[in-house]
């Protein structure tokens, strides 16, 4: 298995301005490459249980001359298989700080910023467009420079990262031995997601307006879209450390994430028609994995979803759109079951 990568210096990053991403960097302490051992997750509706006391590398890896993408490696020297997560909105690395150190005990575990988010690159969309279709590219060049044993591949992928994710199994079945999906909206069913997202996706100045919106809320969001629509007893807070690294990495040069996230959006329609069109050719495994009480992408996506791949599917009582965060150890199992 081949896991060498090409780190490399700040000053090469082609990003929106080498002396506001140096900036940044050294502030959350890149040129260490090493992340601390703070959990992402603070107390909240349930935790993972402790672990042996790991470090998960955190560099720059270069895609192409547009795209550079902050990636966080946990490395194992005798990995039991490689499980790669895909973040969605308005997260970054750090959302998956908790379970990579946690899995790093039996695998080699993997996560990047995607572009727009974090530290990763913002190209004009003259250069890239943002589209889950690019995304896709994205995620097969990753795989490929890095040289993860697809064979041996766990991907686990929620809301905006899952459909990059199920594009590229269309082309390339072999890419993942699992895909683990969840929380997310495959198919073009507005009735299905929340009202703001249904405007993003409707195109022309209500979709401006709905952009605008998420820039000028961007600390409502930051603060409150992880327990919005839970019920008091099941709300969880995220790190601290969590919290600081989206907020640094919304406003990067002329591109927010909040503008990123909406162009994904404005491509969102023809992408999900496409791979629904494709449907039949999907043939890597996948497990969906629900939030019963998901306010943004309601359950009904992924009983649909489910049932027309035939696929696994696991509803989970009491949790919201990001399980991942309010309960990282049943992510944690659905990883180690994959590897069964």
């Amino acid at each position: 298995m081949n896991t060498s990568s090409e780190e490399i210096d700040l000053d090469r990053r082609h990003l929106v301005g080498t002396a506001a991403v140096t900036a940044a960097a050294a502030k959350l302490g890149m040129f260490a490459a090493v992340a601390g051992l703070c959990s992402s997750i603070a107390p909240g509706h349930a935790q993972a249980p402790s672990e042996q006391q790991r470090n998960a590398d955190i560099g720059f890896f270069e895609i192409d001359k547009d795209i550079t993408l902050r990636r966080m490696v946990a490395h194992n020297p005798r990995p039991k298989g490689i499980v790669l997560f895909l973040h969605g909105f308005p997260e970054t690395v750090y959302a998956w700080k908790e379970l990579s150190l946690a899995l790093a005990d039996d695998y080699e575990v993997h996560a990047f910023d995607w572009p727009g988010y974090g530290l990763s690159s913002r190209p004009t969309v003259d250069k890239f467009s943002y589209a889950p279709r690019d995304y896709a590219h994205v995620l097969d060049q990753y795989i490929g420079k890095v040289g993860i044993d697809r064979s041996e591949l766990t991907i686990y992928a929620t809301d905006i990262g899952a459909l990059p994710a199920l594009l590229l199994a269309l082309e390339k079945p072999d890419i993942a031995r699992t895909i683990i999906v969840g929380d997310f909206a495959p198919f073009n069913r507005p009735r299905y997601m929340y009202e703001s997202l249904q405007t993003l996706k409707a195109g022309g100045p209500s979709a401006d307006q709905a952009r605008a919106d998420l820039n000028k809320n961007r600390e409502d969001i930051l603060e409150n879209a992880f327990r919005r629509g839970l019920p008091k007893e099941a709300q969880f807070e995220v790190s601290r450390e969590f919290k600081d690294d989206m907020s640094r990495g919304w406003n990067q040069g002329a591109m927010t994430t909040a503008d990123a996230f909406s162009h994904y959006y404005s491509h969102f329609t023809r992408d999900q028609d496409y791979f629904e069109s494709q449907l039949p050719r999907l043939k890597t495994p996948v497990k969906v994995v629900w939030g019963q009480q998901d306010l943004y992408i309601k359950k009904e996506m992924g009983l649909e979803f489910a049932e027309r791949i035939n696929a696994e599917l696991t509803l989970l009582p009491g949790i919201g759109h990001y399980p991942h965060l309010q309960v990282p150890k049943h992510a944690i199992d659905e990883v180690r079951a994959s590897f069964r």
